[in-house]
């Protein structure tokens, strides 16, 4: 799989069972740690195999990633983002090793953030992509608790355009990491390249042009207040089909529930713009340069 395309494989990964008793791991002699449950991420000594989503040598810490600074910056902004989104903290784990360029979000209720990953997002795009890649792996524990997304898709792309919403607001908004649009455009053009154009792929999440769009929709909306998962969702899709994908108001549009009237008719000022970036019609380069 292309390194690009890992990084949000997350939205489906529901109940998956993470436990050191594997036939992957033939090394361990300690019985009490070949039994040991890590859901939760309860404290634990290192066990030799995390899941089959992860390189076999990888090992799940729930301590440290990188150095202290950054998992303290990292576990820091978990909090914040579960502020910001009106959930308890999402139980937070780090998979250390080489080939652990991904970001999992599991629908037991807890991610997995890698090594490779963190240390890519951190020397290309700074801590900014990193918080944004933890926005969006939070956005998918609000999926999974509230039946979201709302559209049904024979693909992941409804899914991975909200949790890119969902990243957007985070990044942009002033109870959250409150970055201005060169920083937010920055913190996601790191992952240039995200998207792919497999769109009758069950893996499909959507061009790289629709979700730029999506993650500029959702910083748009930052100057709301948070409306709630299910209020958020609905004000997406409602903008995101009338004026992203349709390029113009077709029929009547009521103005979506929980979305401010100011904010309302900033997005509306927006519509063409966000259409051309879901196209390709503003490029990478463009996008950061928009106001």
């Amino acid at each position: 799989m292309n390194k690009f395309k890992a990084l949000f494989i997350s939205a489906f990964i529901a109940t998956i069972a993470i436990s050191c008793e594997q036939n992957e791991s033939p090394d361990l002699t300690n019985d009490s740690q070949s039994k040991m449950s890590l859901t939760g991420f309860e404290t634990h000594k290192d066990c030799g195999f995390i899941d089959n989503n992860w390189p076999a040598d990888a090992v799940l810490s729930t301590t440290n990633i990188v150095n202290s600074s950054e998992t303290n910056f990292l576990v820091g902004q978990n909090a914040d983002i579960a502020s910001l989104f009106q959930i308890n903290t999402v139980p937070l784990g780090f998979a250390i090793g080489n080939g652990t360029f991904n970001a999992i979000s599991y629908g037991a209720g807890y991610i997995i953030f890698g090594e490779g990953l963190y240390n890519f997002a951190l020397n290309s795009g700074g801590r900014i992509s990193v918080a944004y890649v933890q926005a969006h792996e939070v956005a998918h524990q609000l999926q999974f608790r509230n039946g979201l997304p709302s559209r049904n898709e024979n693909t992941a792309r409804a899914a991975e355009l909200e949790a890119d919403a969902f990243g957007g607001f985070y990044i942009g908004h002033a109870d959250g990491y409150n970055a201005d649009w060169t920083a937010a455009s920055n913190a996601y053009n790191f992952a240039a390249g995200l998207g792919d154009n497999q769109v009758n792929s069950p893996g499909h999440h959507g061009t790289d042009g629709q979700r730029r769009s999506a993650f500029r929709l959702g910083w748009l909306l930052r100057n709301n207040q948070y409306p709630g998962a299910r209020n958020f969702d609905r004000a997406f899709f409602r903008y995101y089909d009338q004026y992203v994908l349709a390029a113009a108001l077709k029929g009547e549009f009521k103005k979506p529930e929980g979305i401010s009237d100011q904010t309302h008719e900033y997005i509306l000022s927006k519509m063409n713009e966000l259409h051309k970036i879901s196209t390709g019609e503003i490029t990478e380069e463009e996008f950061v340069n928009l106001d």
